[in-house]
């Protein structure tokens, strides 16, 4: 989801400790989301059903996150506010939109494209930034641009195509990024009403589907769990990583992000997905992008910045 701005700091030792173990934490929550989308899958709910729960359930822990936060009134606002509901219904749908094609990419068996889309956002982020803010990229962030650039071209030679699942996800993540970027709401509240603008579509699926005959919830006790956590699932994670991110330094949070796909990425290889070698050379590059992504926000947050390109 979006991030919250980060209080600058120059160590992440002493108070920050406790921001560094929930920045682990949330980013291995979402390392490992392929484990818990794997037993979904396995109770018998399909990729749509999935996410219809997701949104739905998703409302009343946002809400009391937005609660915890002490936003409740900004919510009020927010929701009386057009243009500001219009962007945020816009980014709710991009977000859905990510999170279905996610949840499809595990179930066929594809998590290793979904961790590359995930390595390539901060990427897509940077060059995004270049392009529509005319944000001044040095050399560092050109070159990292540029090694995510040989590894999308080399997974395409190793797959036969381009590797549509990790750029789609990476576009629709970094759009959502985008809007969320002109939005006057506050992360907490964002998310709660991202969620109440999906909410009634998830709830007329889930109701077509019980009428149907289709749908899991409440036919066992194994989807029916799996289901409900879904809510938690999601915003747990947000939670910690909207409470990590305004306490630790860029650049430590530079390097907590790829947590998620590295752990996305081991799974796929432990589950069987193919590894080949041109395939391997492409996560080579990618990661190589990532290093060089990394030592760049850690230059800048020393105030070491480079030359612009």
């Amino acid at each position: 989801m979006s991030n919250p701005p980060s209080a600058p700091s120059s160590g992440v030792g002493g108070a920050a400790r406790g921001a560094v173990i929930a920045g682990v934490a949330c980013y291995t929550l979402w390392g490992v989301l392929p484990l818990y989308l794997h037993a979904v899958a396995a109770a018998g709910p399909a990729p749509l059903e999935v996410i219809a729960h997701r949104a739905l359930w998703s409302v009343p822990w946002a809400g009391l996150l937005a609660l915890w936060a002490g936003q409740s009134r900004h919510c009020l606002a927010v929701l009386r506010t057009p243009r500001t509901l219009g962007l945020l219904t816009a980014s709710a749908l991009l977000i859905a939109g990510n999170w279905t094609l996610y949840v499809w990419a595990v179930a066929h068996g594809r998590i290793l494209e979904g961790s590359l889309g995930y390595y390539i956002n901060p990427l897509m982020n940077m060059a995004a930034g270049a392009l529509l803010f005319r944000e001044r990229l040095d050399w560092v962030g050109w070159s990292a641009i540029g090694l995510a650039a040989v590894g999308v071209a080399a997974q395409t030679v190793a797959l036969g195509h381009p590797p549509y699942v990790s750029l789609v996800l990476a576009l629709t993540f970094t759009g959502y990024g985008l809007i969320r970027k002109q939005v006057a709401a506050e992360a907490q509240t964002g998310l709660f009403v991202e969620c109440l603008v999906l909410a009634p579509l998830a709830l007329g699926y889930i109701l077509w589907l019980g009428q149907s005959g289709a749908g899991h919830f409440l036919a066992g006790p194994s989807p029916t769990i799996l289901l409900l956590l879904a809510g938690p699932v999601t915003v747990v994670p947000l939670m910690l990583f909207a409470w990590a991110a305004r306490r630790l330094p860029l650049s430590t949070i530079g390097f907590l992000q790829f947590i998620g796909p590295t752990l996305q990425f081991f799974i796929g290889v432990e589950g069987g997905e193919s590894l080949t070698l041109l395939r391997a050379a492409s996560f080579g590059f990618i990661w190589a992008g990532v290093a060089v992504f990394a030592f760049g926000a850690w230059r800048k947050t020393r105030g070491l910045r480079p030359r612009p390109a």
